[in-house]
């Protein structure tokens, strides 16, 4: 796969062929369509992940949630 490019002549000639490159390299191939990018081929990775590790990094600490905040927001107007 020169370059991850392909035309789509190209590509449709010879998809099956690209397919088994793309999973054996685990590389993405890019289909052009007269020299801009049109769409692009790559293997599947399974969506599936640890909740924990979708949670990581977004919980915020307080280190006293019972402390007043010094921001208003309206409530009970």
């Amino acid at each position: 796969m020169p370059g991850n490019q392909v035309s789509k002549t190209e590509f449709k000639a010879k998809a099956l062929e690209y397919f088994r490159q793309v999973e054996a390299s685990g590389e993405h191939l890019i289909v052009t369509d007269h020299g801009r990018p049109t769409l692009e081929v790559r293997p599947f990775r399974s969506l599936d992940r640890d909740p924990l590790q979708v949670l990581a990094g977004t919980v915020v600490r307080y280190e006293d949630p019972t402390e007043p905040i010094d921001v208003e927001w309206g409530a009970g107007q």
